[in-house]
């Protein structure tokens, strides 16, 4: 699976794995308003042949809808249209904050949430 951490200048990609159900950050592709560089999202799809793709949606403290709530709903619905990857939206409360703790260990900290997003994902799953 690839999982996304979407944000109007830096989208994060991650890629997890369900057998050892862990992620590692991938790279961090930059954005305008929202809007990545479709090409290289789509190379990634191409190149890891993903199962299902996941985006982070970030909701408020109380579960409530944020501003980019719609905004991440809208790229998760592009990205599965564009890929015909099965795509499904993930909570995403405090993996920022968390990445960005880690983030003079493991890199960027786009990526790293988008590690986060994935490993929330897959340990929901047991």
């Amino acid at each position: 699976m690839l999982a996304f951490d979407f944000g109007l200048r830096h989208v994060g990609v991650a890629a997890g794995q369900t057998v050892t159900r862990s992620a590692s950050p991938l790279t961090t592709l930059r954005a305008r308003h929202g809007r990545p560089r479709w090409p290289e999202v789509m190379e990634l799809v191409r190149t890891w042949r993903p199962a299902k793709l996941l985006v982070g949606l970030p909701l408020n403290m109380d579960g409530t809808e944020s501003d980019m709530s719609a905004r991440a709903r809208e790229f998760a619905a592009a990205l599965a249209g564009r890929t015909g990857v099965d795509t499904e939206l993930v909570d995403e409360r405090l993996t920022t904050r968390e990445a960005a703790r880690e983030h003079a260990r493991s890199g960027s900290e786009h990526a790293r949430a988008a590690a986060l997003i994935a490993e929330t994902w897959l340990h929901d799953q047991a």
